[in-house]
């Protein structure tokens, strides 16, 4: 499995033999950095040039990831805590390594859904994404005031009371929302990611298309402790780049280990027949905000619900001074 379908086998199945009538369209060719293969594969640059299909990824003007100016941040006070609902169970996944990600696709035998915040809907978890640097300034998608974080853990969900699955939100309006939540490197490590990099469980999938099955999984306790977050109108960060993305940034980073990073860092790009290619630094470059709105339930103006001055935002980002750091 190559990441291009993260939905069940048999919806795949469907979604290729519906193209088989349209002009072949290369899901899986694309990177994103320069391989030394002697072919071309495109690069973020050139995602939306090479393939029709493509094309938001180039003209697109509700484009992710995006660069967070905390200064330009509008408080808005209808937006309500994200609620989470597991039912009370554990769930299990199978994590894949898909040549670009570390990728962990829930089974369905017990749902996870989302709603609250920006969303008029209930989201259902479909998969969950890490990108990461090859040296710890540098690896997730969004910035913060120009800055990157050693990683980004992506929570992909689809809107399930509209749609049918994943491959057909992705393509349609309120389609997906995507919990976004920094990654850095200290002493301790999160407890869900605790158990996905753990030298047993990671060194399982060294190469691409590797798999391994993780049960009794917590998905809470990903989340970090915080009810505040970031909130924007945007993409899917690979191709084809469909703007049918919320995307929801948490206010407070999960940590990894050294140790867990650096066993990220030696994940291959590609089968134990090829050549070792890093599967780090696998985030798309920061795409321009073109007026776009972000939105936060950080409340910094104590006069309440006007756009914060900036004599009060700086007053009150002292509090979240681990963004800076």
């Amino acid at each position: 499995m190559d990441g291009v379908c993260p939905t069940s086998r048999h919806t795949c199945h469907l979604s290729i033999q519906a193209q088989q009538n349209s002009p072949k369209i290369h899901e899986g060719w694309w990177a994103y950095k320069e391989v030394v293969q002697g072919s071309f594969v495109p690069v973020p640059s050139f995602w939306g040039l090479v393939n029709s299909a493509w094309n938001l990824c180039s003209v697109g003007k509700r484009q992710s990831p995006v660069n967070i100016e905390t200064s330009h941040m509008i408080f808005d006070p209808f937006l309500t805590p994200l609620r989470i609902n597991t039912g009370g169970r554990k769930v299990s996944g199978t994590m894949y390594n898909t040549g670009r990600h570390v990728s962990l696709r829930l089974d369905k035998e017990h749902l996870v859904n989302i709603s609250g915040g920006p969303m008029t809907y209930s989201h259902r978890l479909e998969e969950i994404r890490l990108h990461f640097g090859s040296e710890d300034s540098q690896g997730s998608e969004h910035l913060l005031n120009g800055q990157a974080f050693s990683g980004e853990v992506q929570l992909i969900h689809y809107n399930h009371e509209l749609y049918t699955n994943v491959t057909e939100a992705a393509k349609s309006p309120n389609g997906l929302v995507v919990v976004s939540i920094f990654i850095k490197v200290s002493d301790s490590s999160n407890p869900f990611l605790n158990r996905m990099l753990n030298r047993d469980t990671i060194t399982r999938i060294t190469y691409k298309n590797d798999a391994y099955l993780l049960q009794g999984l917590n998905i809470e306790a990903l989340y970090p402790e915080t009810s505040s977050f970031i909130t924007y109108e945007g993409s899917m960060t690979i191709p084809p780049c469909y703007e049918t993305a919320s995307w929801i940034i948490m206010n407070k980073p999960v940590y990894i280990t050294r140790m867990q990073m650096h066993s990220l860092r030696l994940l291959s790009q590609n089968q134990p027949s090829q050549i070792f290619l890093s599967m780090s630094d696998n985030f798309r470059p920061v795409q321009p905000l073109n007026n776009r709105c972000i939105r936060t339930n950080i409340n910094f103006s104590l006069q309440g619900k006007d756009c914060p001055n900036n004599r009060a935002q700086k007053l009150q980002y002292r509090v979240n001074e681990w963004l800076l750091k």
